[in-house]
């Protein structure tokens, strides 16, 4: 695709600000939902908001020196790793933070492999006919959770909040397609503030006429954050993990037997979302038009995204990941430039100790964000779609590998071993790659379609 800013491009400041905004409200929902769902999941709080999005901000930092400023994509916090996380919780932050430490030195390991051995395996294990349907089924995968949020307020449908999503959707991709230049370059914040400006009058009119249906924004976040009027309503220090694990020590941690438990709960984990984290990067190269896999390099990107998760969860407690959201942005605005994404990462570092910040994000209505992600997911999938155009699939062999990967992955089949489970996308990953083995290696695994 045609970019309007590379790699290496400098936006104008100011310009810029906006634009790593927008790269912020793209991510920050999923950032901040991690820690909300482990505190759900375990039953107390564990994990904080602010503290999750202060160490996404910083493990990005850590991704873009690692990757030398070649690889412009925003990690936040990892869904796959929020059941370890909640067995993790009953060690303590001391726990937590020592997983994440095992979930990071499991990326520093095959990091070291490629660094040694070279890439050429992942190559033969990953070619375009596995990484293709693998990348689509990300954004695949993540379509139910985009309609559960437009159809839904408060876990019941409603059609006023599908009108919202729907308007949200369509404010995003006119701004995108029918927009000037600076428009293309800013269609989700378009779409988020006509999502939320509708949504707000059909709650006014809701509360005026006393009507629950209407009452799509829940305003209570600020009304909360402004009741005692005190300094921490404007100013506070996020709940860091590393502070918290001080002041807990290691005492429940149980010695060896913890430590074990913490192995068997991260490390299977961090080998699952290594595929991801080739998928991803495949995904982001055919966007930026150029090979992260060969340059920054494969071990570059590894310890990039191992040692940022290890910072980002000394801070706030979750691993993070390479953002797909953050790499859908890119594919639609056509902004790849490294500075936006740096500028998201402080701006993430900054607003986490602006309380009414997060207090106001809170505030988004969930319909309002699955109208920003029909697209992002939709460009996802596309995407990993656009990757098979150099795959031959009047080849049985092809076909039956993306047969595989799309049927396992969309029928959502998971490899649950108890305390380790497999996700749908990487246990789909996993029988595209045996299905290959199996069928054997063709002549040419992949060749150019005829036009």
């Amino acid at each position: 695709m045609k970019l309007i800013y590379d790699v290496q491009d400098k936006p104008k400041f100011k310009a810029n600000l906006v634009f790593a905004f927008q790269q912020l409200l793209a991510i920050i929902a999923a950032t901040l939902l991690v820690p909300t769902l482990v505190n759900s999941i375990y039953g107390q709080t564990v994990l904080d908001q602010a503290a999750a999005l202060f160490g996404a901000g910083v493990g990005t930092l850590v991704y873009i020196l690692f990757t030398k400023r070649k690889s412009p994509v925003f990690l936040g916090s990892s869904f796959a790793f929020i059941s370890p996380l909640a067995g993790a919780a009953a060690f303590g932050a001391f726990g937590i933070i020592l997983g994440a430490v095992i979930a990071g030195l499991v990326y520093v390991i095959i990091a070291l492999i490629v660094h040694f051995v070279g890439t050429k395996w992942v190559d033969k294990l990953l070619p375009p006919v596995v990484i293709g349907p693998t990348v689509a089924l990300i954004g695949l995968s993540l379509c139910t959770s985009a309609i559960s949020n437009v159809t839904s307020v408060n876990g019941s449908y409603n059609l006023i909040a599908v009108l919202i999503g729907l308007v949200t959707f369509g404010v995003t991709v006119l701004s995108s397609v029918k927009g000037g230049r600076t428009l293309k370059l800013i269609p989700f914040i378009m779409g988020i503030l006509a999502g939320y400006v509708l949504a707000s009058v059909f709650t006014a009119i809701g509360n005026a006429a006393n009507i629950d249906y209407l009452k799509i924004v829940d305003y209570s976040p600020i009304v909360n954050n402004f009741r005692s009027l005190s300094f921490n309503s404007f100013i506070a220090l996020p709940d860091f993990t590393f502070a918290r694990a001080i002041k807990e020590g290691a005492g429940l941690l149980n010695g060896a037997a913890g430590i074990i438990s913490l192995l068997a709960l991260f490390a299977p984990v961090a080998f699952v979302v290594f595929a991801e984290h080739i998928a991803d990067h495949e995904n982001l190269s055919s966007v930026i038009g150029h090979d992260l896999i060969k340059d920054p390099g494969l071990k570059r990107t590894l310890l990039g995204d191992g040692i940022g998760s290890v910072v980002g969860a000394i801070f706030g407690g979750c691993p993070n990941t390479t953002y797909g959201e953050s790499v859908g942005c890119i594919a639609i605005t056509g902004n790849a430039s490294v500075s936006t994404t740096v500028l998201t990462a402080l701006m993430a570092i900054l607003l986490s100790f602006f309380t009414p910040f997060v207090a106001f994000v809170n505030t988004i209505p969930t319909c309002i964000i699955g109208g920003i992600c029909i697209a992002l997911y939709g460009f996802i999938a596309v995407s990993g779609l656009k990757m098979l155009q150099v795959v031959d699939l009047g080849e049985s062999e092809n076909l039956y590998v993306v047969s595989a990967i799309l049927v396992t992955g969309i029928g959502g089949l998971v490899l649950d071993f108890g305390a380790v489970s497999i996700s749908s996308i990487a246990t789909a990953l996993i029988v595209g790659i045996l299905t290959r083995l199996i069928i054997g290696k063709k002549k040419k695994d992949s060749k150019e379609v005829e036009k």
